[in-house]
């Protein structure tokens, strides 16, 4: 079930209807079989990998909260490590690694006989799977009481917004707030829905509109040149910014509705003026679990400044391994460990020579030039990301620049019809164009009126035809531009 389709909009109001009308005591019930049925209408056997991973960490949980010293407690960490990695090892990651030994044998003329596991990736599993980890790790740590309540803590591991695409939650934040006897309101409920059409917004008029022009580049690479390759990096950027970030809007907004809040996942990410900065502003239930559950027991930046390096690049690499079981995505998270490794090593040189020169982060110069940076490496990583091969991504990369400079060339004489020439080839027609650029013109000027606060708190403060005419025009908008013909189901669900 994706939230940009029927079967969505007619679940939501049903569950919600439901949910407000039974007992409070009760509410949990339900809630929790409309997360189950959510989940196994992907498919239905998959339930059971759920299923299991909440009695082993329901279990873990309540032995580690009766052990009498760490040492006890250590024993359940692990089996919660090891039956939740090894699950997500077996489905996501035995064939990716199976594969690549059967290729390095093949070349030595080896023999390897270990077959392919025939089986379909569960949507979502990466991110339950880290989500009932952060319980477990709390609980070891002492930071999170044992749940003793198994309906209460399987409804924490499936609650169906979240749950196969974010918010990564953590046990601290979420498990209270489903004790807490949630009354339906009207603010929650229109400021839910106002964060549901914002995220429909970004996914069917954006964020599929552009797919079409990014899979006929990607798909066919050897057919274009490396203006196409730059192009389709750059609107790569913008298909997976709005399609993740419209999920996460549309998982926080439904959510609201029934009262439970759930942490922020993107702040503004292509303001940033650093990968360092880019990193805390994107997907930052993902990097903040990384932070706290990696980053931070390797030994961050207390060992040293070799070993926070490595810290660093170890963290993207398995970043890049975590997003899927492919080398492009390993490659990818390694592009990043190197640069965010590098922006650390200049630190101090960069600062210095930047205050010579009188440049702070206040001045325009400054920023430009940091966001020219940050979105460069970015888009080039993302070429290898998005690309269907490693074979792929290194043509890409060889031919990167191959037709820039006569592009340069006509567009400095004035001819600009080589733009049109360009796009005409792309799968979009010239009015899909057109609403795809104001959209995202729509996009970034309401990412900068982020920069003061809340949208929809600013827009509260506004008369009532105005608020009403920019969700109208939303609304028309996913209406008449919604890409539904060519719709397509949000990126993260294969990760």
């Amino acid at each position: 079930m994706f939230f940009n389709s029927l079967h969505y909009a007619i679940f939501l109001p049903l569950v919600v209807a439901f949910y407000f009308l039974l007992p409070p005591r009760r509410r949990w019930v339900f809630l929790l079989a409309a997360s189950y049925y959510f989940y196994m209408c992907w498919k239905m056997e998959y339930i059971v990998l759920i299923l299991v991973s909440t009695l082993v960490d329901y279990v873990a949980g309540l032995r580690m909260g009766q052990a009498k010293d760490q040492a006890h407690k250590r024993k359940y960490l692990v089996l919660s490590l090891v039956s939740n990695l090894g699950i997500l090892f077996a489905f996501k990651y035995f064939n990716f690694f199976n594969e690549s030994a059967r290729a390095a044998f093949a070349h030595f003329d080896i023999t390897y006989n270990i077959p392919f596991f025939d089986v379909l990736l569960p949507v979502g599993i990466s991110f339950y799977t880290f989500q009932t980890l952060s319980y477990t790790i709390e609980v070891y740590r002492g930071n999170q009481e044992p749940e003793k309540h198994l309906g209460i803590f399987a409804l924490y591991v499936a609650f169906f917004p979240q749950l196969v695409a974010g918010p990564i939650e953590r046990s601290t934040n979420l498990l209270p707030q489903f004790y807490k006897e949630q009354k339906f309101t009207y603010d929650n409920t229109t400021n839910g829905l106002k964060l549901i059409i914002w995220g429909l917004f970004k996914k069917v008029v954006i964020a599929d509109r552009i797919g079409v022009m990014v899979a006929t580049i990607f798909n066919n690479p050897q057919q274009y040149s490396g203006v196409e390759y730059i192009l389709g990096a750059s609107l790569f950027a913008y298909q997976v910014y709005c399609d993740f970030s419209g999920y996460s809007d549309i998982a926080i907004g439904t959510a609201q509705i029934f009262g439970i809040k759930l942490m922020t996942n993107f702040r503004r990410p292509f303001h940033a003026i650093s990968l360092s900065e880019l990193w805390q502003r994107w997907h930052i239930s993902l990097s903040t679990w990384f932070r706290d559950y990696l980053y931070i027991p390797l030994g961050g930046s207390r060992k040293g400044t070799w070993r926070t390096y490595f810290n660093v690049f170890f963290i993207f690499f398995v970043s890049g391994l975590w997003h899927g079981a492919a080398w492009t995505y390993v490659i990818w998270g390694s592009v990043h460990g190197v640069f965010l490794a590098l922006e650390l090593a200049t630190l101090k040189a960069r600062k210095r020579f930047f205050h010579r020169i009188n440049f702070t982060e206040k001045n325009f110069l400054y920023r430009a030039i940091g966001l020219l940076y940050t979105m460069t490496i970015f888009n080039f990583a993302l070429l290898i990301f998005r690309a269907l091969s490693v074979k792929d991504a290194f043509y890409m990369t060889r031919h990167l620049f191959d037709g820039v400079p006569q592009m340069v060339g006509r567009l400095l004489t004035g001819d600009f019809l080589v733009v049109r020439e360009m796009l005409r080839g792309l799968g979009l027609s010239q009015k899909e164009l057109v609403v795809v650029l104001i959209a995202i013109a729509v996009l970034e000027g309401a990412q900068m009126l982020q920069i003061r606060g809340s949208l929809r708190a600013q827009l509260a403060l506004q008369r009532q035809p105005v608020r009403w005419a920019v969700y109208y025009a939303l609304v028309a908008s996913i209406v008449f531009f919604g890409a539904f013909n060519m719709s397509q189901q949000f990126i993260y669900f294969q990760f």
